[in-house]
């Protein structure tokens, strides 16, 4: 960090295969999927490190990461005059022919990387939460509580525990009492027992703490070498463990409205549902907010332009498209076209994509350069889309990249 404060490794976990958001991840890694139009989920977490300061950043990779590489080796450029950089950091194989095991074997393969660097502090990261957090507040708290990892938690409805590492916090409210991965029915929290705090997957490790339990995981052939299901419980069996309430961050130029704010979009329901946070009047998450901003690629492209008696209402509209039909509480990305009397409703479109003259699109997610003919139809007939397209459990229609519309 800048300005004489303690020395902090950023190192972002972007090696998951995203099986839940196919035919997203059909073709690149979770973290490289588009999200709100022009940025990828990566932008987020390494967003958020960089404008609290974190400026040296290794993002571990390994399934399908090219487009994930390419993005960050010509997007995130940092200073090299000041040492500072973002760098994708491909499974190396350093401990046999072996691809990682999980996340904690990702870290333990990759030790070489603190060894270099030799801060006193590391981050470890999710690569594809979409939220606005200050990691310093979390680093002052972690250094006061002199713990030997801080997890950051978020209040979630006890019936979604199942989908999240669940803590469950001492009586000082701070230490970590216990850490369940993914329970179908844990205790509620004791001033509400209808909630429970979910890890955000963001945890800060002092440095000999956390290769400490690397090499202690390594050694038990029983673990599932994983930041959630072995580390956290272990560092909490040996009282090393502290909770960092995600509700008491504040970032510049938040609103009451998005302060807070934190999903996964690891399914293709929670990501439809965060692009339509993102076009309301008073959006639950702004993107706009300058003091805090997300970073992504510049396009070099036309503002956008709408003929022919082209409307949009209540969607994000990216640079280079062409609206000539009727789109409403949507997200169109680059280039996408809207040839006249085609009608986009409730869906989000990813680059390039091309919806024909008179074409119906609803409720849908298109991956890049989908070519949707003219008069065809997505969204409108049930049935039929559930034999052509992905359908997700709450009704989202999906197409992969490229794929051919009938």
């Amino acid at each position: 960090m800048r300005g004489g404060g303690p020395s902090v490794l950023g190192i972002v976990l972007a090696g998951g295969e995203g099986k839940r958001l196919m035919p997203l991840t059909a073709d690149r890694a979770k973290p490289a999927v588009t999200f709100g139009g022009t940025y990828r989920l990566v932008d987020f977490v390494l967003s958020n490190l960089v404008n609290a300061d974190i400026l040296r950043i290794c993002v571990l990779t390994q399934y399908k990461s090219h487009s994930l590489d390419r993005h960050i080796t010509t997007t995130w450029r940092m200073s090299n005059l000041l040492g500072n950089y973002v760098t994708p950091v491909p499974a190396q194989q350093r401990l046999g022919p072996r691809w990682y095991l999980g996340s904690a074997d990702a870290i333990l393969q990759s030790l070489n990387l603190i060894y270099d660097e030799r801060p006193e502090y590391v981050a470890v990261f999710g690569a594809d939460h979409v939220y606005r957090m200050d990691p310093r507040q979390m680093l002052a708290q972690h250094i006061e509580s002199g713990a030997g990892v801080t997890v950051a938690g978020i209040r979630v409805p006890r019936t979604e525990s199942s989908a999240f590492g669940v803590i469950t916090p001492g009586s000082d409210g701070q230490t970590v009492e216990r850490f369940l991965e993914k329970p179908s029915a844990p205790p509620g929290l004791p001033d509400d027992p209808n909630c429970v705090f979910a890890s955000m997957g963001n945890y800060i490790f002092t440095t000999k703490a956390l290769i400490e339990a690397l090499k202690r995981d390594a050694e038990d052939e029983s673990s599932v070498h994983d930041m959630g299901g072995s580390i956290l419980p272990q560092l909490t069996d040996r009282g090393e463990a502290a909770l960092y309430d995600f509700s008491a961050n504040h970032v510049p130029g938040e609103t009451t409205r998005d302060q807070g704010y934190w999903r996964d979009v690891g399914t293709l329901d929670a990501y439809y549902e965060a692009h339509m946070d993102l076009i309301a009047e008073r959006p639950a998450f702004n993107l706009y907010n300058r003091s805090w901003p997300i970073y992504t690629h510049s396009y070099q492209l036309s503002p956008a332009r709408f003929n022919a008696g082209g409307i949009a209402s209540e969607s994000i509209i990216s640079a280079g498209c062409l609206v000539r039909g009727q789109v409403t509480r949507s997200v169109l990305s680059p280039g996408v076209v809207v040839d006249p009397g085609a009608v986009v409703q409730g869906s989000v479109l990813h680059d390039n994509v091309h919806i024909g003259r008179g074409a119906v699109v609803r409720g849908a997610v298109l991956d890049k350069n989908v070519e949707v003919p003219p008069g065809a139809t997505i969204g409108v007939n049930p049935e039929r889309d559930a034999e052509l397209y992905t359908v997700s459990k709450g009704g989202v229609i999906a197409l992969g990249k490229g794929q051919l519309v009938t």
